[in-house]
């Protein structure tokens, strides 16, 4: 059997790569393992000169790797080519600072010298989605080998093309056969590659589907695991807020990469003085975006990357119209070769439907109108994800107290939900559990391990 590297943009079949047999799985899971055994010895040093030649081939060839991005899953160039800045960046940021986030920690106990250090692991698996096919397999795999453990990817079975290229970043930046193995397997051999002995532990950035059946079964065999699954944010303005400036930030983070992303805002919770204001600057701003081919440096919303995703899609809304919501832009396919759908917003007189229940992961916005920020709260909380949010008022210390309510695992004040290698990035409830980037990220797929000494 082969993958098969098609361009939802235009429907073209770019290649077919063939899938690793049975013997070819077994192999590279024993070599990870072996790489594994050296490579925990190598100095931070090493390490992080490798981690930063990686981010030079990241640079040297963002144009080559942006270009399959945009080729596989239809995210229009620009955002390809940030992707790829992204990965470089965050390479750079566990060069530098990898050593010192996993230093010993002295702590005073009743020995003569107790302190706590950070051991690798092993071998630790990725699965890993197709909606920025780079981004999330370089914010585990940096933090993951600077860490002294070695990484195994099984990517979306639509970018195959960016999974591999993945691989051979880490091989042309210098690091050891079996550092980084990009495993070319449908998603029917996930369970027997946690099974295996050489695994240790195993990542997922997904579906909740997903994320609860390789949790069951890393869970039976008493492995870690760390789960990013999807979110349905809320993006709550309130009648303090610089409406003007909600209204055109609420624009970009509802559509970009046609807004397939978990971290895009869905919800959008207005209160009810500055609805009409936000309602008009947030169509006005979504009508300005162009529709169009991803490779052009003008597109702002590009294809979607699937056509089961477009119906999907497109049947969500359709209930949630026939559930009350009331559409006001958009609605419907785009009559162009490729799965392009109109940017869409739905205002809502309640709460009970589809386009709020559930995930929408497309250009769909929900908008809903409450009294005050009370209710905005409630409105926000009500739902079983619990990713990131964005608030937005002038008053800081009030945003600090509505903060602290808010049910997610981050809240942006005034700026649209980001991930960031400085920060902490991972959610609550059904958006999965477990921490990526920054310090916490690191130790997420360590040995914390206790000395004390007599």
């Amino acid at each position: 059997m082969a993958f098969v590297s098609m361009n939802p943009a235009t429907g073209e079949i770019l290649e077919h790569i063939d899938e690793h047999s049975s013997s070819d799985i077994q192999r590279l899971l024993h070599r990870a393992a072996a790489t594994f055994r050296q490579w925990r010895g190598v100095s931070f040093e090493r390490r992080a000169a490798l981690m930063r030649n990686a981010a030079d081939v990241l640079e040297t060839q963002r144009e080559r790797y942006a270009r399959s991005i945009t080729l596989e899953m239809g995210k229009p160039i620009v955002q390809s080519r940030a992707e790829i800045d992204k990965c470089a960046t965050v390479c750079r940021h566990y060069a530098q600072y990898a050593e010192e986030m996993l230093a010993e920690e002295a702590v005073a106990s009743d020995a003569t010298r107790s302190y706590v250090r950070f051991d690798p692991l092993g071998p630790v698996l990725a699965v890993m989605p197709w909606n920025f096919p780079f981004w999330q397999v370089f914010r585990f795999a940096a933090p993951a080998l600077m860490a002294g453990n070695t990484a195994l990817l099984k990517h979306a079975s639509n970018v195959p093309r960016c999974a591999l290229s993945i691989e051979e970043v880490f091989i042309e930046a210098g690091f050891p056969e079996g550092c980084f193995t990009t495993l070319m397997i449908p998603s029917k051999f996930v369970n027997d590659v946690i099974d295996h002995p050489s695994v240790v532990a195993v990542t997922l950035t997904g579906s909740e589907t997903a994320g609860s059946q390789v949790a069951a079964r890393a869970g039976m065999r008493l492995k870690k695991s760390v789960l990013e699954l999807g979110g349905s944010d809320p993006f709550i303005v309130l009648a303090d807020a610089d409406v003007e400036m909600a209204a055109r930030v609420a624009a970009t983070a509802r559509m970009i990469n046609a807004g397939q992303s978990c971290i895009a805002a869905k919800r959008f919770i207005v209160e009810d003085s500055v609805y009409e204001a936000f309602l008009r600057g947030f169509i006005d701003a979504i009508s300005e975006m162009i529709v169009g081919d991803p490779m052009d440096d003008a597109t702002d919303v590009g294809s979607l990357a699937r056509e089961d995703l477009l119906l999907e899609l497109h049947e969500q809304l359709r209930r949630s119209v026939e559930k009350g919501a009331r559409l006001v832009l958009g609605g419907h396919r785009i009559d162009r070769p490729g799965s392009f759908y109109a940017p869409t917003v739905l205002e809502m007189e309640h709460r009970d439907v589809p386009a709020w229940t559930e995930e929408t992961f497309g250009p769909v916005a929900a908008v809903y109108r409450v009294h005050d920020a009370d209710e905005a709260i409630d409105a926000a909380n009500d739902s079983d994800f619990g990713l990131g949010a964005s608030l937005w008022t002038t008053n800081l210390e009030r945003a600090s107290q509505l903060a602290g309510r808010i049910h997610a695992g981050a809240v942006f004040v005034n700026g649209l939900v980001k991930s960031d290698p400085r920060l902490p990035f991972g959610g609550v409830g059904k958006s999965g559990y477990g921490r990526e980037l920054s310090v916490y990220g690191i130790r997420e797929f360590v040995n914390v391990k206790t000395v004390w000494m007599a």
